[in-house]
């Protein structure tokens, strides 16, 4: 927004772009966005700061100030930008939806986009033990959909979470749900998202592999002594030919 701000940011995500200078051997290209959402649906304002499509951090605007999407940032300085100057940009921002909102409706199609949904555990798998199923949504737009979780066809309520929607360079969004689960044997679970105002859902579904079977140890035995049979078998029958053919025997 103003130059102070980049200018104070600068320092606290020098180390992030310079471990990366590091690594890479050409100078690597970042993007740094600092994205003020507003719109008629819900959430109806977001402001947010990413780097390379990751959230670093959120504006509360009740408690007006920024807070990191990531334990190990640091704290903004509470001076970046001051709320009357904020409140400007909010006002700016909802006085364009306003406007282009009565003028363009009916006349511009809305833009929208198909979600892509992908459910995987955050940790390997094993049956019987806790663990997260996680729902990742992207090319989501506008920002306002509904993530729920089934499982045997049954809604979940109880252990779901699900994070803040997130731009990224491409001018789309990405969330991601979480759901606390210790997964069995049968289960069928289902992330289904539903953008506001549709009536149809993307349904994804999250079935946990059935584990290897081994083989009991019976027969495993037999295998093994038919295996070694065949083997001396054909031992007996080599011998037997040798014999046959050498003149000395």
């Amino acid at each position: 927004m103003g130059g102070r701000f980049w200018g104070l940011l600068a320092p606290l995500l020098g180390g992030l772009l310079g471990v990366a200078a590091a690594v890479t051997p050409e100078p690597p290209t970042h993007l740094l966005a600092e994205v003020l959402t507003c719109q008629p649906d819900t959430p109806s304002l977001d402001l947010s700061l990413t780097l390379d499509g990751q959230r670093l951090y959120s504006f509360d605007f009740p408690g007006s100030r920024w807070l990191p999407a990531l334990p190990d940032l640091p704290p903004l300085p509470s001076d970046l930008e001051t709320p009357p100057e904020l409140r400007l940009d909010v006002e700016l921002c909802r006085g364009v939806l306003d406007g282009l909102g009565r003028s363009a409706t009916g006349v511009l199609p809305q833009a929208r986009g198909m979600p892509v949904v992908q459910v995987f555990p955050a940790l390997p798998l094993a049956l019987g033990e806790a663990n997260t199923l996680l729902c990742l949504v992207e090319n989501v737009f506008p920002p306002a959909l509904d993530v729920t979780w089934t499982r045997g066809g049954v809604p979940i309520t109880r252990g779901v979470t699900q994070g803040p929607f997130t731009p990224t360079p491409e001018l789309t969004f990405w969330t991601l749900s979480r759901l606390e689960v210790t997964p069995e044997r049968g289960d069928v679970f289902a992330c289904l998202v539903t953008p506001q105002g549709d009536n149809a859902s993307v349904v994804t579904y999250w079935v946990p592999p059935e584990p290897p079977e081994v083989p009991e140890l019976p027969m495993v035995l037999c295998g093994a002594v038919m295996a070694l049979g065949g083997v001396l078998g054909l031992l007996g029958l080599s011998l037997l030919l040798l014999s046959r053919t050498d003149p000395q025997g």
